[in-house]
C-alpha cells in the first residue's frame, strides 16, 4: 500500500519525488522520506548519499527537507517513500527508505517480506547489524551482502530477491554504482516512466503523469535498471525482456481536487460522469442488450457458465452481492460470492465450467490477485473487473471490462462502486438477454439505465438536506444500517463508509435479521438508517422500522420520490428518484456516502486519510 517515486535525469529531483509522495499519500500516511544522490558530501550518510525521513504525513518531511535544501539542491537523482506500516511501529527510524550499516545502498519497499526473520537471522551471524523493526532494512542489508560478493549492484539485487519470499515493489540507489536506479516487484504494483533524457519509477501512474504520459508496467519477478542514458529491463531469472510502452489515458486535472474541499467529495459529485462512461458505448438500448468487448475471448464460456463465483474485499466485495442478487434474478444462474482473502485460503471448490469474476478498483488487491491464481490453477475461466488500465488483475485474467471512473484518490471508495455496479449490471443484462429476458424486458432494463445518470445528479443537487440530517448525529456513537434484498448490500456499504472516515462504529444487516440479535442495541441514542424504497418487499422494511420506533430507536430513511406514507415512520426521509428495484442499489447508496462524508467532516476527521487505512492493499 505504501507509495514509491523515483527519478533519474538532469531536472531538480528534489521537487519531482516530492510532488509524487504528495499524490501518492493516499497510498500510505504514516511516514515519508527520500534518498538523493548528488555531488556533495551530505546529512549523516557518507559521500553523496544524503537520507531524509520522518513519521507523519508527507508535509512533515517536506519541513525537513526545507531546512536541508541547500544541502541537496543539485540531487538529480533519488528514490522517495510514502509508508502505510506493517513491520514496525510508524516513527522516524522504521520510516524508508532504509539502508546497509554503511548506508552505501538505500532501499524503499512495498510488500511484506515473509522470510525476513530467517533473512536477519542469518545476516547477524555474518556480523551485520540493524537499526530498525523493519523487514524493508533486512531486504537492504541483505543486498549489501550479495553486493560485499559479487561486486554489482543488478546482479545484487537480484540474487537476494531470488531468494525472498512475500511481496515487494522496490526501488534502489546507491554510492557504489551511482547513476542508475534499480527496481522490482513480485505482487506489488511498479511502473517505469519514460521521458526525454529521464526516468522515473512509482507505484501509480498519478506520481509521474505530470512528466510522461508513457510508462512500462512491470510484471511480477520483472526488474528495471535507470539511467540517464536509458533503461534495460530483465527478469529475476536473468531473463531478458521487452515490455511494451503504454500510455497513461487520465489527465493532470482529474488528480486534483478541482474546488472541492476533499477528494471523496469530489468523487461522490463525479458519479453521473463515472457512472454514464462505464456504461457508454456498451448499453444498446435500442436492442435491450450490451456489447462487451472486453468479454470477447470468454462470452461462450460465460454464456455457458454453471455458477458464478464473485471475488473481492471490502468495497468491491458489496458490489459483488449486489451482482449475486442481480445476475440471479434476470439470467437465473447460481452465483456466490467469496471474500477473496478466504477463498485463497479455503480449497474452494472449483470447476471448469465455472466463472469467477474478481472485482478491485485497484486491480491490485493482494488477496485477489491471489484468489485468481487459485481460480485459474483450478481450470475456472476468470473474469476482472477494474478501474485501472494495465493492473496486475488486468493482466492476470482472461478478459475483463475497465470501469473507466478515472483516478479515485479517497481512501473511502464511492465512484468506483457505482462503476462497478453499472458493468455488473451490464454482464447481469447480457446474460439475461441470451437466457429468459425478452426484447421488451431488456430494453425496459437499458433504458432506466440510461436515466441512472441523472437520477445521481438529482440526488446530489439535493445533498444540502443530507447535510443538515448528519450535523444531528455528529456525536452518535453507533450507528445501525438496514436493507432488505438489493438493498441489504447497500446497507453493509453504508456502515463501511461511515466507519471508515468517521470512526462512528457502524454495522450493515438484513432488515429481518434484527431481530436477531442487533434490536437488543436500539435505543433512544441508536441511528438506525433504514432503506426503504418502494418494491415487491416494501411492507416488510415498513414492519422492521416500526419495530425500531417502538424501541425509541431515531430512524433515518432511504425512500422512494412520492412516497407519502414512510414519513409517519422515520425522523429523517431522505428521497431517491423512483427506478427498478434492480437499479435502486446505484440511487440508494448515493445519500449514504454524503452522509458519512458530512458526519466526518463535522467530527473534524480527514475524511481523504483515514486512520490505519490506505488505498491499494497490496499486502494480506
Amino acid at each position: 500500500m505504501c507509495g514509491i517515486v523515483g527519478y533519474i535525469g538532469t531536472k531538480d529531483a528534489v521537487k519531482i519525488i516530492l510532488t509524487g509522495l504528495k499524490r501518492l499519500e493516499y497510498r500510505g500516511y504514516d511516514s515519508a522520506g527520500v534518498a538523493l544522490l548528488n555531488d556533495t558530501s551530505n546529512g549523516h550518510l557518507t559521500d553523496n548519499l544524503t537520507i531524509l525521513k520522518r513519521a507523519g504525513k508527507v508535509s512533515e518531511l517536506e519541513k525537513l527537507i526545507l531546512n536541508q535544501k541547500s544541502a541537496i539542491a543539485e540531487a538529480t537523482q533519488g528514490i522517495g517513500h510514502t509508508r502505510w506500516a506493517t513491520h514496525g511501529v510508524p516513527n522516524d527510524v522504521n520510516a524508508h527508505p532504509h539502508t546497509d550499516p554503511e548506508n552505501h545502498i538505500a532501499l524503499v519497499h512495498n510488500g511484506i517480506i515473509e522470510n525476513y526473520g530467517v533473512i536477519k537471522q542469518k545476516l547477524l551471524t555474518q556480523g551485520f547489524t540493524f537499526r530498525s523493526e523493519t523487514d524493508t532494512e533486512v531486504l537492504t542489508v541483505f543486498i549489501r551482502s550479495m553486493y560485499d560478493r559479487v561486486k554489482d549492484l543488478t546482479e545484487a539485487v537480484r540474487l537476494a530477491l531470488s531468494e525472498v519470499e512475500g511481496t515487494f515493489g522496490i526501488a534502489v540507489v546507491s554510492t557504489l554504482e551511482p547513476d542508475k536506479i534499480i527496481a522490482a516487484r513480485r505482487g506489488s504494483p511498479l511502473l517505469v516512466g519514460v521521458g526525454d533524457g529521464e526516468y522515473f519509477v512509482a507505484s501509480d501512474a498519478s506520481a509521474v503523469i505530470q512528466y510522461t504520459r508513457q510508462v512500462i508496467y512491470l510484471d511480477d519477478d520483472e526488474m528495471a535498471i535507470l539511467s540517464r542514458d536509458g533503461y534495460a529491463t530483465k527478469t529475476i531469472g536473468d531473463e531478458t525482456t521487452n515490455p511494451a510502452i503504454q500510455e497513461i489515458h487520465f489527465d493532470l486535472a482529474s488528480i486534483e481536487k478541482g474546488g472541492f474541499d476533499h477528494f471523496m467529495l469530489k468523487e461522490i459529485y463525479e458519479q453521473p460522469n463515472t457512472f454514464h462512461d462505464a456504461f457508454r458505448g456498451r448499453l444498446l438500448a435500442s436492442e435491450g442488450n450490451v456489447r462487451l468487448g472486453g468479454l470477447t475471448p470468454v462470452l461462450d464460456k460465460l454464456r455457458r457458465a454453471n455458477r458464478i463465483i464473485f471475488t473481492a474485499c471490502g468495497t468491491s466485495w458489496h458490489s459483488a452481492l449486489v451482482g449475486e442478487y442481480i445476475i440471479e434474478q434476470l439470467a437465473g444462474i447460481p452465483v456466490e460470492v467469496e471474500y477473496a482473502s478466504e477463498f485463497r485460503y479455503r480449497n474452494p471448490v472449483i470447476t471448469p465450467d465455472d466463472v469467477v469474476i474478481a472485482i478491485s478498483q485497484s486491480g491490485e488487491t493482494a488477496d485477489t490477485l491471489a484468489a485468481i491464481k487459485e481460480a485459474r490453477m483450478k481450470g475456472a475461466t476468470v473474469i476482472g473487473l477494474v478501474n485501472v488500465v494495465g493492473s496486475s488483475i488486468a493482466r492476470e485474467t482472461d478478459a475483463g471490462i475497465y470501469l473507466h471512473a478515472g483516478p479515485e484518490i479517497g481512501v473511502a471508495s464511492t465512484k468506483a462502486f457505482t462503476s462497478q455496479l453499472a458493468a455488473i449490471l451490464l454482464i447481469a443484462l447480457h446474460l439475461g438477454r441470451t437466457r429468459r429476458l425478452s426484447p421488451r424486458e431488456g430494453m425496459d432494463i437499458a433504458q432506466a439505465i440510461e436515466r441512472i445518470p441523472e437520477q445521481i445528479q438529482y440526488i446530489l443537487d439535493h445533498a444540502e438536506s443530507v447535510k443538515k440530517i448528519a450535523e444531528q448525529y455528529t456525536d452518535a456513537r453507533n450507528f445501525l444500517y438496514l436493507g432488505r434484498g438489493y438493498n441489504f448490500p447497500v446497507a453493509l456499504e453504508g456502515a463501511l463508509k461511515l466507519k471508515e472516515i468517521s470512526y462512528i462504529h457502524a454495522e450493515g444487516y438484513p432488515a429481518a435479521e434484527m431481530k436477531h440479535g442487533p434490536i437488543a442495541l436500539i435505543d433512544e441514542n441508536m441511528p438506525v438508517v433504514c432503506i426503504a424504497t418502494q418494491d415487491e418487499i416494501y411492507d416488510k422494511i415498513i414492519s422492521n422500522i416500526q419495530e425500531v420506533r417502538a424501541r425509541n430507536g431515531n430512524v433515518i430513511a432511504i425512500a422512494s420520490e412520492g412516497d407519502k406514507r414512510i414519513a409517519e415512520f422515520a425522523e429523517h426521509v431522505i428521497y431517491i428518484p423512483n427506478t427498478l428495484p434492480i437499479l435502486t442499489p446505484v440511487l440508494a447508496v448515493i445519500p449514504l456516502q454524503l452522509l458519512a462524508y458530512y458526519v466526518a467532516v463535522q467530527r473534524g476527521c480527514n475524511v481523504d486519510m483515514p486512520r490505519n487505512l490506505a488505498k491499494s492493499v497490496t499486502v494480506e
